[in-house]
């Protein structure tokens, strides 16, 4: 009985990775017959600087769901994900070819403006700091969820985010962690427990030994630590984790600023390729988990 729900959960998840495929394939045709106009000649000088040069120049670098670098060469593509394949309908809208350009994390924002790439798509979360210099075309987020056991009898009670900020209620965090500040704020009625980080994506050991009810995990690697681990629950619930607004902090590619005809066209073809993307990121998150 217990191989056959494992089979089950197995089907059920190559048939949702199945569905993203052929989503993501599907839409971008669509999305092509409505087009957005490109800027005609003279409306963006980045938009005519690049159809003179012949190439579209992102900046690349990994940052998985996003995305992907595959040296393997079996792809045909030394790129994918969705910020890659928002790329390739950019340069073919625009007529170009597209040129990925290696950054890194201390470069990626700086050639911008230095105008070594007309956009650096390696992924880069929206924050206050980085739009005093740049643009952001936004297309996903990155948020927290809240995970604990099934069969805690205190969780049975439990249906949003809310109802976890309990006297009762025992939450682990990793001292030092990403979510540290934001548990201490998010839950100050609860009971905290700060431990070490043990390596793990979230204290998972502390929800399994029973010692926490409790623990905050990113959207992305709840995917994988559902599937390895059974028996757990998530808090909210909506989409397996990844409709969740908590902590949430938005997720795009930018551009230099003061460039507003070149902006608003990219925004609008993020905004009816949005689909797409969305199920070409949730097919690299079940891949990759």
């Amino acid at each position: 009985m217990q191989q056959q729900y494992k089979g089950s959960r197995a089907k059920a998840r190559w048939v949702r990775l199945a569905a993203a495929v052929a989503l993501a394939m599907s839409l971008p045709a669509a999305a092509q017959s409505g087009a957005v106009g490109v800027p005609a000649p003279g409306q963006s000088p980045r938009i005519d600087a690049i159809r003179k040069s012949g190439e579209l120049r992102v900046g690349v670098l990994q940052n998985a769901p996003w995305l992907i670098q595959d040296l393997s060469g079996k792809n045909g593509e030394a790129w994918s994900g969705p910020a890659w394949l928002l790329a390739k309908e950019y340069a073919r809208q625009l007529g170009v070819k597209l040129t990925a350009v290696p950054v890194s994390h201390e470069t990626k924002v700086p050639v911008l403006a230095a105008n070594q790439v007309d956009m650096t798509i390696s992924p880069l979360a929206e924050t206050a700091e980085r739009l005093k210099v740049v643009d952001f075309v936004l297309y996903s987020a990155t948020s927290v969820c809240m995970f604990g056991r099934a069969g805690n009898d205190k969780l049975a009670r439990i249906k949003t985010v809310d109802d976890l900020n309990q006297p009762d209620i025992t939450i682990a965090y990793f001292t030092g962690g990403a979510e540290e500040a934001w548990v201490k704020e998010r839950f100050p009625r609860a009971r905290l427990r700060a431990v070490a980080n043990s390596g793990a994506t979230a204290p998972i050991e502390e929800i399994m030994a029973k010692r926490a009810d409790a623990a905050p995990i990113n959207r992305v690697p709840w995917v994988g630590l559902n599937h390895k681990v059974r028996g757990l629950v998530v808090f909210p619930a909506e989409a397996n984790c990844q409709q969740s607004t908590e902590k949430a902090s938005p997720v795009g590619l930018a551009i230099d600023r003061n460039q507003p005809g070149y902006l608003t066209w990219l925004r609008q073809v993020a905004a009816t390729m949005k689909p797409a993307l969305d199920a070409d990121e949730m097919r690299i998150i079940e891949q990759t988990q």
